[in-house]
Protein backbone atom coordinates (compact mmCIF):
# COMPACT_ATOMS: atom_id res chain seq x y z
CA UNK A 1 0.00 0.00 0.00
CA UNK A 2 1.07 3.51 -0.80
CA UNK A 3 1.25 6.38 2.06
CA UNK A 4 -0.49 8.74 0.13
CA UNK A 5 -3.76 9.74 2.00
CA UNK A 6 -5.79 8.27 -0.52
CA UNK A 7 -5.82 5.13 -3.12
CA UNK A 8 -8.44 6.70 -5.72
CA UNK A 9 -9.60 10.76 -5.91
CA UNK A 10 -12.78 10.61 -8.08
CA UNK A 11 -12.08 13.87 -10.22
CA UNK A 12 -15.21 15.30 -11.62
CA UNK A 13 -17.78 14.26 -8.88
CA UNK A 14 -20.63 15.75 -9.44
CA UNK A 15 -20.96 14.96 -13.01
CA UNK A 16 -23.58 12.90 -14.40
CA UNK A 17 -21.20 9.67 -14.16
CA UNK A 18 -19.23 10.88 -11.49
CA UNK A 19 -22.22 10.55 -9.13
CA UNK A 20 -22.87 6.81 -10.16
CA UNK A 21 -19.57 6.23 -9.85
CA UNK A 22 -19.35 7.93 -6.18
CA UNK A 23 -22.11 6.01 -5.49
CA UNK A 24 -20.75 2.97 -6.26
CA UNK A 25 -17.63 3.36 -4.34
CA UNK A 26 -19.89 4.80 -1.23
CA UNK A 27 -21.40 1.29 -0.98
CA UNK A 28 -18.49 -0.91 -1.88
CA UNK A 29 -17.60 -3.93 0.55
CA UNK A 30 -15.99 -5.65 -1.83
CA UNK A 31 -12.45 -6.04 -0.20
CA UNK A 32 -10.78 -5.54 2.68
CA UNK A 33 -8.84 -3.33 3.77
CA UNK A 34 -11.98 -0.45 3.40
CA UNK A 35 -11.04 1.73 0.44
CA UNK A 36 -9.39 5.67 1.16
CA UNK A 37 -10.99 7.57 -1.36
CA UNK A 38 -12.31 11.08 -1.55
CA UNK A 39 -14.42 13.46 -3.94
CA UNK A 40 -12.67 16.15 -6.10
CA UNK A 41 -14.26 18.95 -8.50
CA UNK A 42 -14.48 22.55 -8.93
CA UNK A 43 -17.66 23.56 -7.28
CA UNK A 44 -17.90 22.89 -3.59
CA UNK A 45 -21.67 22.84 -3.53
CA UNK A 46 -22.67 20.48 -5.78
CA UNK A 47 -19.72 18.25 -4.34
CA UNK A 48 -21.72 18.74 -0.84
CA UNK A 49 -25.25 17.83 -3.15
CA UNK A 50 -23.32 14.90 -4.34
CA UNK A 51 -21.98 13.98 -1.48
CA UNK A 52 -25.17 14.54 0.70
CA UNK A 53 -27.21 12.22 -1.38
CA UNK A 54 -24.56 9.22 -1.04
CA UNK A 55 -26.49 5.81 0.55
CA UNK A 56 -22.81 4.81 1.90
CA UNK A 57 -19.65 6.28 3.50
CA UNK A 58 -19.14 10.54 3.24
CA UNK A 59 -15.90 10.68 1.70
CA UNK A 60 -14.11 13.79 2.14
CA UNK A 61 -14.00 16.79 -0.11
CA UNK A 62 -11.51 17.97 -2.35
CA UNK A 63 -11.21 21.47 -4.95
CA UNK A 64 -9.46 20.78 -7.66
CA UNK A 65 -9.96 22.88 -11.17
CA UNK A 66 -9.02 21.59 -14.58
CA UNK A 67 -7.90 24.98 -15.76
CA UNK A 68 -6.08 25.24 -12.16
CA UNK A 69 -2.21 22.94 -12.42
CA UNK A 70 -1.78 24.52 -8.66
CA UNK A 71 -5.01 23.03 -7.68
CA UNK A 72 -4.37 19.78 -9.76
CA UNK A 73 -0.89 19.28 -8.72
CA UNK A 74 -2.24 19.08 -4.84
CA UNK A 75 -4.56 17.12 -5.59
CA UNK A 76 -2.63 14.50 -7.20
CA UNK A 77 -0.17 14.69 -4.43
CA UNK A 78 -2.40 12.73 -2.14
CA UNK A 79 -3.32 9.81 -4.04
CA UNK A 80 -2.24 7.08 -5.72
CA UNK A 81 -4.96 7.09 -8.41
CA UNK A 82 -6.88 9.93 -9.77
CA UNK A 83 -10.13 8.69 -11.49
CA UNK A 84 -11.40 11.07 -14.36
CA UNK A 85 -14.59 11.97 -15.82
CA UNK A 86 -14.06 15.53 -16.54
CA UNK A 87 -14.88 15.82 -20.68
CA UNK A 88 -14.79 16.45 -23.23
CA UNK A 89 -11.37 15.76 -21.93
CA UNK A 90 -9.74 17.26 -25.39
CA UNK A 91 -11.27 20.98 -23.83
CA UNK A 92 -10.23 20.05 -20.18
CA UNK A 93 -8.21 16.99 -19.61
CA UNK A 94 -4.87 17.73 -20.72
CA UNK A 95 -3.84 19.83 -17.57
CA UNK A 96 -4.54 16.70 -15.20
CA UNK A 97 -2.62 14.20 -17.40
CA UNK A 98 0.07 16.64 -17.40
CA UNK A 99 0.27 16.69 -13.85
CA UNK A 100 -0.44 13.04 -13.30
CA UNK A 101 2.49 12.42 -15.73
CA UNK A 102 5.13 14.87 -14.46
CA UNK A 103 4.18 13.49 -10.04
CA UNK A 104 4.17 9.78 -10.88
CA UNK A 105 0.35 9.69 -10.07
CA UNK A 106 -1.86 6.62 -11.96
CA UNK A 107 -4.91 8.16 -13.32
CA UNK A 108 -7.94 6.49 -15.41
CA UNK A 109 -10.63 8.07 -17.59
CA UNK A 110 -13.57 7.49 -19.62
CA UNK A 111 -12.35 9.32 -22.88
CA UNK A 112 -13.15 7.89 -26.15
CA UNK A 113 -11.57 10.76 -27.88
CA UNK A 114 -8.79 8.95 -29.46
CA UNK A 115 -7.32 11.55 -31.34
CA UNK A 116 -6.45 13.07 -27.74
CA UNK A 117 -5.58 10.25 -26.55
CA UNK A 118 -2.72 10.20 -29.51
CA UNK A 119 -1.80 13.67 -28.31
CA UNK A 120 -1.62 12.60 -24.71
CA UNK A 121 0.94 9.63 -26.17
CA UNK A 122 2.88 12.09 -27.87
CA UNK A 123 3.46 14.58 -24.87
CA UNK A 124 3.18 12.67 -21.83
CA UNK A 125 4.59 9.07 -23.23
CA UNK A 126 8.42 9.71 -22.26
CA UNK A 127 7.29 11.77 -18.76
CA UNK A 128 4.90 9.26 -17.07
CA UNK A 129 7.60 6.23 -18.13
CA UNK A 130 9.85 8.51 -16.23
CA UNK A 131 7.91 9.34 -13.40
CA UNK A 132 6.07 5.83 -13.16
CA UNK A 133 2.60 7.21 -13.58
CA UNK A 134 0.39 4.40 -15.43
CA UNK A 135 -1.78 6.22 -17.61
CA UNK A 136 -4.96 4.20 -18.67
CA UNK A 137 -7.79 5.53 -21.20
CA UNK A 138 -10.71 4.38 -21.95
CA UNK A 139 -12.02 2.51 -18.65
CA UNK A 140 -15.73 2.14 -19.32
CA UNK A 141 -17.89 0.62 -21.82
CA UNK A 142 -15.34 2.42 -24.28
CA UNK A 143 -13.59 0.21 -24.27
CA UNK A 144 -13.56 -2.71 -21.62
CA UNK A 145 -15.51 -5.12 -22.99
CA UNK A 146 -14.02 -5.03 -26.14
CA UNK A 147 -10.54 -4.73 -24.94
CA UNK A 148 -10.42 -7.69 -22.25
CA UNK A 149 -12.80 -9.67 -24.54
CA UNK A 150 -10.16 -9.72 -27.81
CA UNK A 151 -7.46 -10.67 -24.84
CA UNK A 152 -9.54 -13.28 -23.38
CA UNK A 153 -10.68 -14.49 -26.48
CA UNK A 154 -7.22 -14.87 -28.06
CA UNK A 155 -6.07 -16.74 -24.84
CA UNK A 156 -8.71 -19.46 -25.01
CA UNK A 157 -7.58 -19.41 -28.85
CA UNK A 158 -4.32 -19.90 -28.45
CA UNK A 159 -4.72 -22.37 -25.67
CA UNK A 160 -6.90 -24.73 -28.02
CA UNK A 161 -4.84 -24.26 -31.65
CA UNK A 162 -1.53 -23.55 -30.39
CA UNK A 163 -1.51 -20.17 -32.16
CA UNK A 164 -3.51 -16.57 -32.43
CA UNK A 165 -5.99 -15.82 -34.12
CA UNK A 166 -5.48 -12.92 -36.82
CA UNK A 167 -9.02 -12.36 -37.05
CA UNK A 168 -11.92 -11.47 -34.58
CA UNK A 169 -15.07 -9.40 -35.31
CA UNK A 170 -16.96 -8.58 -32.21
CA UNK A 171 -20.78 -8.71 -32.97
CA UNK A 172 -22.58 -6.76 -30.11
CA UNK A 173 -25.84 -9.04 -29.52
CA UNK A 174 -27.80 -7.36 -27.32
CA UNK A 175 -28.00 -4.12 -25.72
CA UNK A 176 -30.10 -1.84 -23.71
CA UNK A 177 -29.13 1.63 -22.44
CA UNK A 178 -28.70 5.21 -22.77
CA UNK A 179 -26.41 8.09 -23.66
CA UNK A 180 -26.34 11.47 -21.39
CA UNK A 181 -25.64 14.77 -22.61
CA UNK A 182 -21.62 14.54 -21.23
CA UNK A 183 -21.40 11.92 -23.91
CA UNK A 184 -23.05 13.73 -26.66
CA UNK A 185 -21.13 16.88 -25.42
CA UNK A 186 -17.80 14.71 -26.12
CA UNK A 187 -18.86 13.20 -29.89
CA UNK A 188 -20.23 16.68 -30.89
CA UNK A 189 -16.78 18.71 -30.18
CA UNK A 190 -14.76 15.75 -31.73
CA UNK A 191 -16.65 16.28 -34.61
CA UNK A 192 -16.28 19.74 -34.30
CA UNK A 193 -12.45 19.59 -33.97
CA UNK A 194 -12.55 16.89 -37.25
CA UNK A 195 -14.85 19.23 -39.41
CA UNK A 196 -12.11 22.10 -38.88
CA UNK A 197 -8.97 20.63 -39.67
CA UNK A 198 -8.50 18.04 -42.69
CA UNK A 199 -5.25 16.95 -41.32
CA UNK A 200 -6.94 15.65 -38.25
CA UNK A 201 -9.27 13.66 -40.27
CA UNK A 202 -7.11 12.32 -41.95
CA UNK A 203 -5.43 10.76 -38.76
CA UNK A 204 -8.87 10.01 -37.11
CA UNK A 205 -9.57 7.66 -40.39
CA UNK A 206 -5.99 5.68 -39.40
CA UNK A 207 -7.03 2.22 -37.57
CA UNK A 208 -3.55 2.42 -36.05
CA UNK A 209 -3.80 6.14 -34.70
CA UNK A 210 -3.11 4.84 -31.42
CA UNK A 211 0.11 2.41 -32.41
CA UNK A 212 2.87 5.30 -33.41
CA UNK A 213 6.27 3.28 -34.36
CA UNK A 214 4.37 0.58 -34.57
CA UNK A 215 5.28 0.24 -38.22
CA UNK A 216 1.45 -1.60 -38.83
CA UNK A 217 0.04 -1.50 -42.51
CA UNK A 218 -2.20 -3.79 -42.68
CA UNK A 219 -5.60 -2.68 -43.73
CA UNK A 220 -8.72 -3.42 -41.43
CA UNK A 221 -12.13 -3.88 -42.76
CA UNK A 222 -15.33 -1.17 -42.04
CA UNK A 223 -18.21 -2.75 -42.65
CA UNK A 224 -20.69 -0.94 -44.76
CA UNK A 225 -24.74 0.72 -43.47
CA UNK A 226 -26.35 -2.35 -43.60
CA UNK A 227 -24.89 -6.10 -44.27
CA UNK A 228 -25.37 -9.88 -43.80
CA UNK A 229 -22.84 -11.27 -41.71
CA UNK A 230 -21.79 -14.15 -42.94
CA UNK A 231 -20.74 -15.95 -39.77
CA UNK A 232 -23.97 -15.11 -37.31
CA UNK A 233 -26.34 -15.37 -40.16
CA UNK A 234 -27.93 -11.77 -38.96
CA UNK A 235 -27.87 -8.48 -40.42
CA UNK A 236 -25.44 -6.07 -39.09
CA UNK A 237 -25.02 -2.22 -38.89
CA UNK A 238 -22.26 -0.39 -37.41
CA UNK A 239 -21.43 -0.40 -33.95
CA UNK A 240 -21.33 3.88 -32.97
CA UNK A 241 -18.29 2.96 -30.71
CA UNK A 242 -16.35 0.72 -32.70
CA UNK A 243 -13.95 3.85 -34.11
CA UNK A 244 -12.88 3.96 -30.56
CA UNK A 245 -12.74 0.19 -29.57
CA UNK A 246 -10.95 -0.74 -32.64
CA UNK A 247 -8.24 1.55 -32.25
CA UNK A 248 -7.74 0.74 -28.36
CA UNK A 249 -7.74 -3.52 -29.32
CA UNK A 250 -4.68 -2.51 -31.65
CA UNK A 251 -2.50 -0.46 -29.46
CA UNK A 252 -3.14 -3.29 -27.16
CA UNK A 253 -2.11 -5.04 -29.62
CA UNK A 254 1.35 -3.50 -30.40
CA UNK A 255 1.80 -2.85 -26.17
CA UNK A 256 1.30 -6.45 -25.46
CA UNK A 257 4.39 -7.61 -28.30
CA UNK A 258 2.35 -7.55 -31.14
CA UNK A 259 0.76 -10.83 -29.54
CA UNK A 260 -2.51 -11.24 -31.98
CA UNK A 261 0.29 -12.07 -35.03
CA UNK A 262 1.78 -9.81 -37.37
CA UNK A 263 -1.72 -9.66 -40.22
CA UNK A 264 -4.37 -9.01 -36.80
CA UNK A 265 -7.56 -7.31 -37.73
CA UNK A 266 -10.28 -6.51 -35.53
CA UNK A 267 -13.89 -5.07 -36.55
CA UNK A 268 -17.14 -4.02 -34.73
CA UNK A 269 -20.60 -4.17 -35.57
CA UNK A 270 -24.18 -4.28 -34.32
CA UNK A 271 -26.52 -7.56 -35.24
CA UNK A 272 -29.96 -6.26 -35.81
CA UNK A 273 -31.72 -9.61 -36.11
CA UNK A 274 -32.78 -12.44 -39.55
CA UNK A 275 -34.56 -11.72 -42.71
CA UNK A 276 -36.40 -8.85 -43.56
CA UNK A 277 -36.96 -7.30 -40.31
CA UNK A 278 -33.16 -7.57 -39.13
CA UNK A 279 -32.45 -5.83 -42.91
CA UNK A 280 -34.76 -3.15 -42.16
CA UNK A 281 -33.03 -2.53 -38.46
CA UNK A 282 -29.60 -2.61 -39.92
CA UNK A 283 -30.71 0.40 -42.73
CA UNK A 284 -32.23 2.39 -40.20
CA UNK A 285 -29.21 2.20 -37.54
CA UNK A 286 -26.95 2.78 -39.99
CA UNK A 287 -28.65 5.51 -41.85
CA UNK A 288 -29.25 7.43 -38.50
CA UNK A 289 -25.88 7.06 -37.55
CA UNK A 290 -24.87 8.88 -41.19
CA UNK A 291 -27.08 10.98 -40.71
CA UNK A 292 -26.32 11.95 -37.20
CA UNK A 293 -22.29 11.98 -37.70
CA UNK A 294 -22.91 14.10 -41.27
CA UNK A 295 -25.14 16.97 -39.02
CA UNK A 296 -22.50 17.02 -36.37
CA UNK A 297 -20.05 17.62 -39.19
CA UNK A 298 -22.01 20.79 -40.31
CA UNK A 299 -22.08 23.94 -38.16
CA UNK A 300 -25.45 23.97 -38.26
CA UNK A 301 -26.01 20.42 -37.48
CA UNK A 302 -24.31 20.86 -34.40
CA UNK A 303 -26.50 23.83 -33.10
CA UNK A 304 -29.67 21.96 -34.13
CA UNK A 305 -28.12 18.52 -32.03
CA UNK A 306 -27.31 20.74 -29.19
CA UNK A 307 -30.84 21.61 -28.95
CA UNK A 308 -32.35 18.81 -29.39
CA UNK A 309 -29.74 16.27 -27.75
CA UNK A 310 -29.61 15.86 -23.45
CA UNK A 311 -27.92 18.38 -21.94
CA UNK A 312 -24.67 17.80 -20.09
CA UNK A 313 -25.85 16.49 -16.61
CA UNK A 314 -28.65 14.77 -17.89
CA UNK A 315 -28.68 10.93 -18.28
CA UNK A 316 -30.74 7.56 -17.99
CA UNK A 317 -32.33 7.33 -14.91
CA UNK A 318 -31.39 5.28 -12.18
CA UNK A 319 -34.34 2.82 -12.95
CA UNK A 320 -33.13 2.66 -16.50
CA UNK A 321 -29.47 2.10 -15.61
CA UNK A 322 -30.76 -0.97 -13.30
CA UNK A 323 -32.38 -2.33 -16.38
CA UNK A 324 -29.77 -2.28 -18.47
CA UNK A 325 -27.65 -5.03 -20.25
CA UNK A 326 -25.17 -6.05 -22.96
CA UNK A 327 -23.75 -9.10 -24.63
CA UNK A 328 -20.90 -8.85 -26.87
CA UNK A 329 -20.00 -11.84 -29.24
CA UNK A 330 -16.48 -12.87 -30.46
CA UNK A 331 -15.65 -14.52 -33.11
CA UNK A 332 -12.34 -15.46 -33.55
CA UNK A 333 -10.89 -17.14 -37.17
CA UNK A 334 -8.09 -18.68 -38.64
CA UNK A 335 -6.86 -19.31 -42.29
CA UNK A 336 -6.96 -23.18 -41.68
CA UNK A 337 -10.78 -22.97 -40.75
CA UNK A 338 -10.17 -23.03 -36.92
CA UNK A 339 -13.16 -20.60 -34.79
CA UNK A 340 -13.99 -19.87 -31.36
CA UNK A 341 -16.76 -17.62 -30.18
CA UNK A 342 -16.48 -15.74 -26.74
CA UNK A 343 -18.74 -13.51 -24.95
CA UNK A 344 -18.36 -10.69 -22.53
CA UNK A 345 -21.86 -9.62 -21.09
CA UNK A 346 -22.89 -7.43 -18.26
CA UNK A 347 -25.62 -6.15 -15.89
CA UNK A 348 -26.42 -2.65 -15.80
CA UNK A 349 -26.85 0.28 -18.08
CA UNK A 350 -23.65 -0.30 -20.20
CA UNK A 351 -22.43 3.73 -20.82
CA UNK A 352 -23.01 4.31 -16.74
CA UNK A 353 -24.03 2.06 -14.66
CA UNK A 354 -21.88 -0.49 -15.96
CA UNK A 355 -19.42 2.05 -17.08
CA UNK A 356 -19.21 2.96 -12.82
CA UNK A 357 -17.98 -0.16 -11.69
CA UNK A 358 -15.71 -0.69 -14.63
CA UNK A 359 -14.13 2.26 -14.01
CA UNK A 360 -14.04 1.65 -10.56
CA UNK A 361 -12.57 -1.56 -10.61
CA UNK A 362 -10.00 -0.06 -12.95
CA UNK A 363 -8.76 2.22 -10.33
CA UNK A 364 -8.78 -0.17 -7.49
CA UNK A 365 -6.85 -2.47 -9.53
CA UNK A 366 -4.31 0.36 -10.40
CA UNK A 367 -4.24 1.12 -6.80
CA UNK A 368 -4.25 -2.40 -5.21
CA UNK A 369 -2.85 -5.38 -7.30
CA UNK A 370 -0.59 -4.36 -10.42
CA UNK A 371 2.93 -2.94 -8.54
CA UNK A 372 5.50 -0.89 -10.78
CA UNK A 373 7.29 -4.56 -11.66
CA UNK A 374 4.10 -5.60 -13.51
CA UNK A 375 2.95 -2.44 -15.16
CA UNK A 376 5.63 0.27 -15.54
CA UNK A 377 5.19 4.15 -16.11
CA UNK A 378 3.40 5.43 -19.19
CA UNK A 379 0.64 5.04 -21.56
CA UNK A 380 -1.43 2.15 -21.58
CA UNK A 381 -4.66 0.49 -22.49
CA UNK A 382 -6.64 -1.80 -19.90
CA UNK A 383 -5.80 -5.33 -21.52
CA UNK A 384 -2.12 -4.22 -21.55
CA UNK A 385 -1.88 -2.78 -18.19
CA UNK A 386 -4.15 -5.02 -15.99
CA UNK A 387 -5.64 -7.34 -18.21
CA UNK A 388 -6.54 -10.76 -16.44
CA UNK A 389 -6.01 -9.08 -12.82
CA UNK A 390 -8.68 -6.43 -14.21
CA UNK A 391 -10.88 -9.11 -15.97
CA UNK A 392 -11.15 -11.19 -12.28
CA UNK A 393 -11.67 -7.86 -10.18
CA UNK A 394 -14.97 -7.01 -13.29
CA UNK A 395 -16.33 -10.57 -12.90
CA UNK A 396 -16.34 -10.81 -9.20
CA UNK A 397 -17.30 -6.92 -8.57
CA UNK A 398 -18.76 -5.52 -11.67
CA UNK A 399 -21.22 -7.73 -12.48
CA UNK A 400 -19.55 -9.16 -15.68
CA UNK A 401 -19.08 -12.29 -17.07
CA UNK A 402 -16.29 -13.89 -19.64
CA UNK A 403 -17.03 -16.62 -21.23
CA UNK A 404 -16.28 -19.17 -24.23
CA UNK A 405 -19.35 -20.32 -26.08
CA UNK A 406 -19.37 -24.08 -26.78
CA UNK A 407 -21.49 -24.58 -30.11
Amino acid sequence: MSDTQYEVIVFGASSFVGQIICEYLSSYRGEEPPLRWAMAGRNERKLQETRDALSGDKPELLIADSSDEVSLRAMAAKTQVVLSTVGPYALYGEALVKVCAETGTDYCDLTGEVHWIRAMIDRYQTTASQSGARLVHCCGFDSIPSDLGVLFTQTHFRERYGHPSEDIRMRVKAAKGGLSGGTFASLLNVMKEASEDPALRKQMADPYLLCPGAGFHGRQRNPGLAELDVISGRWMSPFIMAAINTRVVQRSHYLLGKAYGDHFRYEETMLTGTGLAGRLRASAIGGGLAAFMLGAAIKPGRWLLEKLLPAPGEGPSPEAQQKGFFDMRFYALSGNGETLQCKVTGDRDPGYGATAKMISQAALCLARDVNESQCAGGSWTPASSMGVTLMQRLEQHAGMQFAVVEE
